[in-house]
């Protein structure tokens, strides 16, 4: 049923917004040089690297300055990519990792590698399941960057505390699957991003 629904929801999203998702394309292209998409290596279900499709929202070449982003006031982000973080429009190309089964529309956000290869034995039971666009832990840290850019060593905040949280509350998940609870997260994720 789970997969059933994330190609229905996929292919029905991908449809109805094609034209808004033209639009950003456009935008992107004239924000200056890079491509449209970012496509970042990250692990998926089993502990196998897929490639997850965002909108691109960074300067190029980026990356080599750390895959966290600290604060949305990051020097790395364009204008338009300011506003697609702001609403979390830079993860709807994920609804094409979605739709050709790397990913789920509710599952445990993907990890890259770096961050992936220091899970305990326990953490390492999220990758069961196919990782998804949502799901509770980032409903918690919606304001992820936020919390990062008041830190003095992000990178350790991020490890020993957010990451930390963020795997106790996909494990709960993970423990207890069920539509309806994907349906609270979808309805709790949009309800975020518009301010309700």
């Amino acid at each position: 049923m789970k997969r059933l629904f994330d190609i229905v929801f996929s292919a029905t999203a991908l449809l109805l917004f094609s034209p808004f998702f033209i639009l950003i394309c456009v935008l992107i292209l004239f924000s200056g040089k890079g491509g449209i998409f970012f496509r970042q290596v990250r692990v998926g279900q089993n502990n196998k690297d897929f490639k997850i499709f965002k909108f691109r929202t960074m300067k190029p070449d980026a990356e080599k300055a750390g895959q966290l982003t600290v604060g949305m006031k990051d020097n790395r982000i364009t204008k338009v990519g300011y506003y697609l973080r702001k609403f979390k429009m830079d993860e709807v190309p994920q609804l094409i990792n979605v739709f050709i089964g790397e990913m789920s529309v509710v599952g445990p956000r993907p990890e890259v590698r770096k961050y992936v290869n220091i899970y305990t034995p326990e953490q390492m039971k999220v990758l069961s399941v196919r990782p998804g666009i949502t799901d509770f832990a980032s409903l918690k840290y919606f304001n992820e960057n936020e919390v990062l850019g008041k830190s003095t060593n992000p990178e350790k905040t991020y490890i020993e505390e957010v990451m930390v949280e963020k795997l106790a509350i996909n494990m709960e998940y993970i423990n207890n699957p069920s539509l309806l609870t994907d349906l609270k997260v979808i309805a709790k994720t949009i309800f975020r991003i518009f301010g309700f």
